[in-house]
């Protein structure tokens, strides 16, 4: 095997040249940090990641920067008052407008040298004012740099220099604003929600005395992105909304451009991407109105961003193609061609990638020296290595000079034949090669070489966050090589520098990383310590990851999803212990969580984990885990040890066999072909543990389902003779976490009844949905609402009338994979699933009883989605009703209105638990002729709390 030769790094950084400061604002991603506007009025707060510049902060035109800066300093404005004092050729002064433009071009650490000697000489001459300025701007460069304790230390320094001094005056309000603004930003950055809320409401307050409405506008602006990470989501609506209205009312100007920009990017982020074009749209139209040809540039680029999240790919090409044409400085160009070259890869456009590569490069020879450079060479090299062979030969420059073999002494002829060996695709999770890489060991010398300057131009930064990413790349490219021992060295380094700066948004990546590395290295103990520390930094990010970061979010199952699997498979690998079994459980539950948070972009709720004796003596919970080599199985038996089977089966064979029985589940199929597949699946799934069930007398089976399994309904497995549901309860879980799990009384059956059945918003007609409510109603007492009554207004008026335990919903209703397609269908719209909350937990807000049980009769779910099920688990946990009953895909309206009468006749007997009940009425239909195939009885589910 030829090796790539390691990269000298110090031999690299002596021989760099140093590039010119081009005062430019970075709008390259840095995951995980807050952009550093805290010197702008309007704030944004945004999360970013180096290999895609996905959403960057409000570019402005240098006009405009300077509007805000002398409005936020209080310095160039007569109004300023004894801010005012500092004439013009003051050397402070001066340091303090170099500091900025260095901060702007993403030299932190020479805008901190800068500031530093500013701070210096304004406490020297007793100038407190300009002095809580400087330590402002020190504390907002050290957030960028990850050094927290400095940070803290310079903007709790600054505020204490003017707390006795301010007064009531526009110019002292608007600079206690700013420092209200960076402290705010530092708890943001920590971690410390509820603090930073605090601080950007008294930031919002001052900007608002100080008459700076644009303040006002990113202050709330901010507020809505933290409620978004302590899932109040709809709170963070509200705001979101306010500040939409109030834009409406300004005059068209630059600043209302930006501002509309910002809440398009924030709009973005918190998942509502039809609003957020549109804003965008207008905030587009208003810069084309000026001609101003930046700020066409910056949204043309959040536009292109947002239709990629729509997965409109031609649209946010042709966005990104415009943003790059109109930009007016090289690192803006540089980022939309980088986001344009990873969606090409992404969508497999091979022949545009390699048209565009070259053009890339080239502007990367371009840049300054900053951050942005870093970032944008790593995220440059990350697309060469997924291209692969579709990238011809590159050669790395700096201006018109190949510099690549001034990187490298030890570079011999010997590896210009370097290729790199083959993998099996799922163990590259992180790269996503495509097939057939063969690319010469000159390409991947040019990929190292390009990440070395990248690393060495992070240490000229005293970078260390961007260092960090540099570095991990490079091992990632390491390890393609199969290099371990290298590949390796360069990670643990890469992540000793994050962990050094707490960067943990960054830490997991490298901790995972570590994990694979270990593992090819065949040190599983190692592998599996590495991939918990991965999963344990996942959970501590549970608020910043899955609400801020929307790239996660659209590809969490390339990004977050194969860390918890992998660590799972892993745990499962060589005969668990009971130890293992358990950590293997709880990590699949955890998986659930995650999916779910990362369906909402917010934090669902709290985990409050129950074992199964404490619910039911007579359940078994049983998880079956979708694996890439083999379908494993944890049973969980009350009061007995985790049990654990698995059948050597590839994933392509079991995702195969699901889709099959799914199809052969519409009664065109062959009865012979779908009772086959339904039993090869009892066999894998049931089977095994058949005797254990008989022998522990389980009456309920709780499934804790997994990938395409969960569209499946698990009443229709049969054994040869008889279907499951005929020998048990059945119901679904997201885990052992419920809600105060409790029986339905028979006593307090009381129903809120409402449904459609006229054909509404192009869906059909359900005639029986009348019949269906009307013969609910002779069963337990029920006020109805049909029709035009069923409107979202006068369910929210009822549900807070009255405290009905049970919310019967005979309607059409869709699941799916997105939250934004998930919904219930009224007479006069949509209740959309991120609704759903405000419509049915009011009872709870009001500290009364949750809803016990939502039934959901006429939903289906999302064809062609693969995951749609996910909407249904959203949908139940976003109801805060204890259980969920609802369908899997729409059936035949009549049978429908029979099985619900039967199930709601079954929970007036005593003693008859919710899955009792369903299971009744599913066996009421099955033992009908006409009903009898598993179309019509089985997609009935229930989630949740089963008693």
């Amino acid at each position: 095997m030829t090796f790539l030769p390691r990269i000298r790094l110090k031999m690299a950084l002596r021989r760099s040249r140093t590039q010119t400061i081009a005062s430019v604002s970075s709008r390259l991603k840095a995951f995980s940090r807050c952009i550093g506007l805290g010197l702008l009025t309007l704030f944004l707060i945004t999360w970013v990641f180096p290999t895609q510049a996905q959403y960057p902060p409000i570019p402005l035109t240098e006009l405009t920067q300077t509007q805000f800066l002398s409005r936020e300093q209080g310095i160039g404005n007569k109004e300023q008052g004894d801010l005012n004092s500092v004439q013009e050729n003051d050397n402070a002064l001066t340091q303090l407008e170099q500091g900025k433009a260095l901060y702007a071009a993403g030299r932190f650490w020479q805008a901190i040298t800068v500031w530093q000697q500013a701070m210096q000489a304004y406490q020297d001459r007793g100038d407190r004012i300009h002095h809580a300025l400087s330590l402002s701007y020190l504390s907002l460069a050290y957030q960028e740099l990850g050094q927290w304790q400095e940070a803290e230390q310079g903007i709790t320094q600054s505020l204490n220099l003017v707390a006795n001094l301010l007064k009531p005056t526009r110019s002292h309000q608007r600079l206690l604003a700013q420092l209200l603004n960076t402290q705010a930003s530092l708890h943001y950055a920590q971690g410390q929600m509820e603090a930073a809320l605090e601080t950007w409401k008294q930031a919002e307050q001052a900007y608002q005395e100080a008459g700076d409405q644009t303040g006002v506008f990113g202050s709330q602006i901010n507020q809505a992105q933290v409620l978004q990470a302590l899932g109040l989501y709809r709170r963070s609506q509200i705001t979101l909304e306010r500040v939409k209205t109030q834009l409406q009312t300004q005059p068209d100007s630059l600043l209302k451009a930006a501002g509309l920009r910002s809440l398009g990017v924030a709009l973005q982020v918190v998942g509502n991407l039809e609003e957020s074009q549109q804003v965008l749209q207008q905030s587009l139209a208003i810069t084309q109105g000026f001609d101003a040809i930046a700020e066409q540039s910056a949204t043309l680029f959040s536009l292109g961003n947002t239709a990629r999240a729509q997965q409109d790919f031609e649209d946010a090409i042709a966005y990104y193609q415009q943003a790059a044409s109109t930009a007016t400085t090289p690192v803006t160009q540089v980022e939309a061609q980088l986001n344009q070259l990873s969606l090409l890869i992404e969508t497999q456009n091979w022949t545009d990638a390699q048209t565009l590569v070259p053009q890339t490069q080239a502007e990367l020879s371009n840049l300054p020296l900053n951050r942005a450079a870093v970032y944008a060479q790593v995220n440059f090299a990350e697309s060469l290595m997924k291209m692969g062979s579709h990238v011809e030969t590159l050669h790395v420059t700096s201006g018109s000079q190949s510099v690549g073999a001034g990187l490298t002494d030890n570079v011999t002829q010997e590896t210009a034949n370097l290729t790199k060996p083959a993998l099996p695709r799922e163990q590259v999770i992180v790269s996503q090669s495509p097939p057939n890489f063969t690319g010469a060991k000159a390409q991947l010398q040019t990929i190292a070489q390009l990440l070395a300057r990248a690393i060495q131009q992070a240490r000229q930064l005293n970078d260390k966050r961007s260092e960090s990413y540099a570095l991990g790349q490079l091992g990632h490219l390491y390890m393609q090589t199969q290099q371990w021992l290298e590949a390796q060295r360069l990670t643990e380094e890469a992540l000793s520098l994050a962990q050094g700066i707490q960067a943990t948004e960054i830490t997991y990546r490298w901790q995972w990383q570590l994990s694979q590395i270990l593992q090819y290295q065949g040190n599983l103990t190692g592998a599996i310590a590495a991939n918990q520390e991965a999963v344990y930094t996942l959970q501590s990010l549970r608020s910043d990851l899955m609400a801020i970061n929307p790239d996660v979010q659209f590809s969490f199952r390339e990004t977050v999803e194969p860390i918890y699997r992998n660590l799972v498979e892993l745990l499962l690998s060589n005969q668990p212990t009971p130890e293992q079994l358990k950590a293997g459980r709880e990590t699949i539950e955890s998986l659930r969580l995650a999916e779910l948070e990362n369906f909402f972009r917010e934090v669902c709720w709290q985990v409050q984990r129950q074992t199964i004796d404490q619910i039911d003596p007579q359940a078994s919970v049983i998880y079956p885990i979708i694996l890439p080599n083999h379908f494993a199985v944890i049973v969980s038996l009350p009061g007995k040890p985790l049990r654990y089977f698995q059948t050597e089966l590839a994933q392509t064979q079991i995702d195969s066999t699901i889709e099959q029985l799914l199809q052969a589940l519409n009664p065109a199929w062959s009865n012979r072909e779908r009772l086959r597949l339904s039993q090869q699946l009892y066999d894998w799934l049931i089977r095994p543990i058949e005797t254990q069930l008989r022998e522990n007398e389980i009456k309920t089976l709780v499934f804790v389902l997994d990938g395409a399994l969960r569209n499946l309904p698990m009443a229709a497995l049969y054994d040869g003779q008889q279907y499951l549901i005929e020998n048990y309860n059945i119901a679904l879980s997201l885990g052992l976490q419920l809600i105060e799990p409790r029986s339905l009384s028979p006593k307090q059956l009381k129903t809120l009844t409402a449904g459609l059945s006229e054909a509404r918003d192009g869906f059909p007609a359900l005639p029986a949905v009348e019949l269906e409510v009307q013969n609910i109603a002779a069963q337990i007492p029920s006020t109805i609402l049909l029709n035009q009554q069923f409107t979202p207004q006068t369910l929210q008026e009822q549900i807070e009338a009255n405290p009905f335990p049970v919310v019967h919903l005979a309607t059409h209703g869709q699941f799916s994979s997105k939250a934004e397609n998930t919904f219930l269908l009224t007479w006069n719209g949509r209740i959309k699933v991120k609704d759903l909350d405000q419509l049915l937990q009011v009872r709870q807000r009001q500290d009364t009883n949750p809803i016990e049980l939502l039934v959901l009769s006429a939903c289906q779910t999302a064809t062609g989605d693969k995951r749609a099920a996910l909407g249904l688990a959203g949908l139940a946990v976003r109801s805060g009703a204890r259980s969920t009953l609802a369908t899997l895909w729409s059936v035949n309206d009549e049978s429908t209105a029979q099985l619900m009468v039967e199930f709601y006749r079954q929970l007036t007997q005593s003693q008859v638990s919710k899955a009792q009940a369903l299971r009744q009425a599913q066996l009421t239909l099955l033992r009908q002729s006409n009903y009898q195939h598993p179309f019509y009885w089985a997609p009935f589910v229930l989630v949740g709390n089963w008693l």
